[in-house]
């Protein structure tokens, strides 16, 4: 078991965690040793898969926008569940990041003047989306590793899985993780520490994210004892691609893409007279699966999901071309359908997680008195909270920006501070985790992981989906907690060390079923429909006894739930209409 000592330690390469990285070392002046921890090569992170942009008001006063209006769209569009002090810090901070990426090498589409381009996203109420056609994510990521690599003192270890976290009390000590090419287990010793690890919605098997979104890091936080918040919050973007689940960007409507029904009929008329297929994601997705209820749709005969259209072929094709190129790849590649002569067949999938480990302002875990020492979380791992119950689009982007850097530039200034003694204790957690993770191999189960986990993806697509009910989500909770009983009889087949994704899986999987049973249990206490949690016992937002946030954390009982008030500061809740 190697020992690996820094003065700072990033877990997770995407957007957040690199960025982080480079704050941390342009703050210490290049004098601190850094490592940026990557379950995948970083420039495989899930960051590369943004593809609308990223929000912020870059020319105040265009458009008649600034800060108040883009913070009040970001607040109203939560559903009034987003902490107001969060999502003013995200507003003012959001426009510096986008020249910050500017400044790297980003290639944003521009004006003919010259002028960085913004398009129109849903829910805000004037085009504030910085972009790059539509493979926003990926320029931004290649700018950051770019960048990364100029500096000597940040070392990067890619395929490398974490696995638990070692403390000291409510203090990091570092943690253990699993080098994927020598299948040798690695520990990394450090006071300060930035979980920057992403989503979890590979909880579900209907999504637009990557197998690797499997909420390593929040799962491993849970654990620890770290608090976790709004885990019922899950994002369904309205326009995955059938049967894959490919996201199909909000871009697309940006641009002008409609929504039709089977009817040809531009349904959203019913649901959001005023902003049509630009309403938030939440009430978009909610109109499309009753378009479907109500036999408007269409079903796919291979897998017998409904769907929708999503309806390109009014735009100029020279458009489509300069603005949603890897859209039209992409449905050529996927479905022989080329979006300028035929409608695209569209479905809500699990997109992103609201709820995460619970943050500070400043992106510390853990509030008050219960602050955790030398641990922050940025980007979707963390709940700030700035998007409440629902996410708009291209908010994403700068929350994992704003709070990359801030996160970065806190833990740089205590970093050199907080170097941790290698005890005993220290030494012997590490071993007990070495120990867990090969005995795992040794094991002569009879469960097929795989089996498994179809099962769980089945449960969460059909319980915990786009509507809910308490009877379906005791079902689940019932069905999952059966999973958690049954997964110690799991069975990895590869007894080899070197690049065994079988025990990767493996380890993901335990990841997944902790995280959907905190979700199910916190959505089946929330007895109201807010945001993304629509529940049929309870169609109204209950503002009187609901406006708060969920607050999970680890007991010995098993899981502890305790409830946090909204930060409220100009914003009073109203009824919210589009």
């Amino acid at each position: 078991m190697e020992l690996l000592d820094y003065d700072m330690v990033v877990l997770g390469s995407g957007i957040a965690g690199l960025t982080a990285a480079i704050h941390a070392s342009r703050e210490s002046g290049h004098r601190l040793s850094i490592a940026v921890v990557s379950k995948l090569h970083i420039m495989r992170s899930h960051s590369v898969a943004a593809e609308g942009g990223i929000s912020g008001v870059l020319y105040s006063g265009l458009d008649n926008d600034n800060e108040k209006l883009h913070a009040y769209d970001t607040i109203k569009g939560s559903d009034y569940l987003a902490d107001q002090d969060a999502v003013e810090v995200l507003v003012k901070g959001a426009p510096d990041e986008i020249k910050f990426f500017d400044h790297i090498g980003v290639p944003w589409s521009r004006r003919d003047d010259g002028r960085i381009s913004q398009r129109a996203f849903g829910g805000m109420s004037v085009p504030r989306t910085a972009f790059a056609a539509d493979k926003t994510g990926f320029f931004m990521m290649r700018a950051l590793y770019d960048e990364l690599l100029r500096y000597k003192n940040v070392d990067v270890f890619n395929e490398h899985f974490a696995t638990e976290f070692i403390m000291d009390g409510k203090r990091i000590s570092g943690f253990v993780a699993l080098d994927m090419q020598s299948g040798e287990v690695k520990v990394f010793k450090s006071g300060s520490v930035i979980i920057a690890t992403g989503g979890f919605s590979r909880i579900y098997g209907f999504t637009t994210n990557s197998y690797s979104n499997t909420g390593d890091g929040t799962a491993m936080a849970y654990r620890a004892g770290m608090p976790l918040k709004d885990m019922e919050f899950v994002q369904f973007h309205p326009t995955a691609l059938i049967p894959s689940g490919i996201l199909i960007t909000e871009a697309a409507r940006g641009e002008g893409a409609y929504l039709r029904n089977k009817n040809g009929e531009r349904f959203m008329k019913r649901y959001a007279e005023s902003k049509m297929e630009l309403a938030p994601r939440d009430i978009v997705s909610r109109s499309i699966i009753s378009e479907i209820r109500a036999g408007r749709g269409f079903e796919d005969k291979g897998t017998g999901m409904g769907y929708i259209h999503l309806d390109l072929m009014h735009l100029d094709s020279k458009k489509i071309d300069e603005r949603l190129p890897m859209i039209k790849e992409m449905t050529i590649k996927m479905l022989n359908i080329d979006p300028s002569v035929e409608s695209i067949p569209v479905r809500p999938a699990a997109h992103f997680t609201m709820g995460g480990i619970d943050t500070d302002i400043k992106g510390r875990i853990g509030s008050g008195k219960s602050v955790f020492s030398g641990v922050w979380a940025a980007g979707e791992c963390a709940c700030v909270s700035v998007h409440g119950a629902n996410r708009l689009g291209s908010n994403s982007l700068s929350q994992c920006s704003v709070w990359g850097r801030s996160t970065g530039i806190e833990a740089a200034r205590t970093a050199g501070n907080r170097r941790t003694k290698k005890t005993r204790k220290f030494l012997n957690a590490a071993e007990k985790e070495e120990k867990k993770i090969y005995d795992m191999l040794e094991k002569e189960g009879n469960l097929n992981p795989y089996e498994l986990r179809d099962s769980l993806h089945d449960i969460m697509n059909s319980e915990l989906y786009v509507y809910r009910s308490i009877k379906g989500m005791k079902n689940a909770k019932k069905r999952i907690s059966s999973l958690l009983k049954e997964f110690p009889d799991i069975y990895v087949a590869d007894k080899g060390r070197v690049y065994n994704t079988n025990l990767r899986d493996v380890l993901e999987i335990k990841n997944m079923l902790d995280l959907s049973a905190i979700a199910v249990e916190s959505a089946l206490r929330r007895h109201e429909s807010r945001g993304a949690h629509v529940v049929a016992e309870y169609p109204k937002r209950d503002d009187k006894k609901w406006l708060k946030h969920t607050i999970i954390s680890k007991s010995l009982g098993g899981m502890r739930i305790a409830y946090a008030p909204v930060k409220l500061t100009k914003w009073q809740p109203e009824e919210r209409k589009y």
